[in-house]
């Protein structure tokens, strides 16, 4: 084996094509022992070009390895023939971490592999391991009855949360979005009300607050409600099958706006409507107000805004997209999104400019 390509599934046989169309002379191999995403070289005329053809050229091809040693598949000749790849390639100052991927059935799992295969290369080279942020990375390929090893720089390998990312959710708790419901034909109203569920739970806010501002009909504010609630717990299930962590339940609450409005006048209030001033203006101010506060509440309207006398009481009115009215679903998502970036540009000391990039 030469080069084990992962490609999107559905994709192997076309990966293959553009494969033999750089070289057609190699041996490729689409879905290698039934297994889908996969594609290999078995032989090739220049293997090191090849694999850098692929990596530039074939845009199917998500993960290119350039194979350095193949493996039966035990733990002992799997780590003899990792420690052989990385011989030259890792050196004793260098950190490393292993990554292992099995397909099949065997009898070790693939943390037993890297637990194996990481005190080997320690005890030979003295090298320290990494998992975060490694110099080196000892892949690990497994696929039914053979292993193949590739070893590259940890500066390649993409990653959720690389060198200076901070998760995001933390920022987020500290938001109470206040939303007037949207209100109007039955499936309508739930529809809505589920977007706008669902893109809370997304951000983990640290409440959600369906605010009428007037007696609205039972009905559809219920649709509205049973919405919100469903698109809540849709977007939990996905948040606590995929992350790494648990993932927060957002509050959800029902309050008369103006009550509100009174109840938290010694909190931060800022409004989103187009009479306001925008963002790269206002980015300071609410940077102060986000830290001076241990909670502060951003009002969003709907088919009518938020009421002009509101405005009155907010520490902040913002345009955000000034001369674009932004549907009822998305103010909220947009919002949040903006002032997450903003705060974290002007904190880093970063300038905020107005107007086309090019004027800046």
């Amino acid at each position: 084996m030469e080069i084990l390509v992962k490609t999107a599934l559905g994709l192997e046989e076309v990966c293959a094509s553009r494969i033999l169309e750089l070289d057609p002379s190699a041996e490729v191999i689409a879905k290698p022992g039934g297994y889908a995403g996969l594609v290999c070289v078995k032989s090739c005329r220049e293997p090191e070009a090849l694999a850098s053809a692929i990596s530039s050229e074939v845009l199917e091809a998500e993960h290119v390895y350039r194979v350095l040693e193949t493996a039966r598949a035990t733990i002992g000749d799997i780590a003899e023939k990792a420690l052989r790849a990385v011989g030259g390639l890792i050196s004793s100052g260098e950190t490393f971490a292993v990554r292992t991927v099995r397909r099949g059935r065997h009898v070790f799992t693939s943390l037993d592999v890297n637990v194996a295969v990481g005190a080997a290369i320690q005890k030979e080279l003295g090298a320290p391991v990494d998992l975060d942020e490694p110099d080196k990375v000892v892949r690990i390929e497994i696929v039914g009855d053979e292993a193949y090893v590739s070893v590259y720089d940890g500066a390649l390998e993409w990653s959720k949360m690389g060198p200076g990312k901070t998760e995001a959710h933390p920022f987020f708790r500290r938001i109470s979005v206040v939303q007037m419901p949207y209100l109007g034909p039955p499936k309508s109203c739930r529809e809505m009300g589920s977007r706008i569920g669902r893109a809370a739970q997304s951000f983990e806010v640290g409440e959600l607050v369906i605010a009428p501002s007037e007696p609205v009909e039972a009905g559809a504010l219920a649709e509205f409600i049973q919405g919100v609630l469903e698109g809540r717990e849709s977007r939990l299930k996905v948040q606590a099958r995929t992350y790494a962590r648990k993932p927060n339940p957002v509050e959800v609450l029902v309050q008369d706006l103006y009550q509100l409005v009174r109840a938290r006048r010694g909190e931060p209030l800022v409004v989103f409507e187009p009479e306001g001033v925008g963002l790269h203006r206002s980015a300071e101010m609410l940077l102060e107000l986000y830290r001076s506060a241990r909670r502060i509440n951003f009002l969003f309207g709907s088919r009518e805004g938020i009421p002009k006398g509101v405005y009155r009481a907010a520490d902040l009115v913002i345009d955000l997209a000034p001369a674009i009215t932004l549907p009822t679903e998305l103010a909220a998502p947009t919002a949040l999104l903006a002032v997450y970036t903003a705060l974290k540009m002007i904190s880093r000391g970063e300038p905020l400019h107005e107007g086309d990039p090019g004027e800046a």
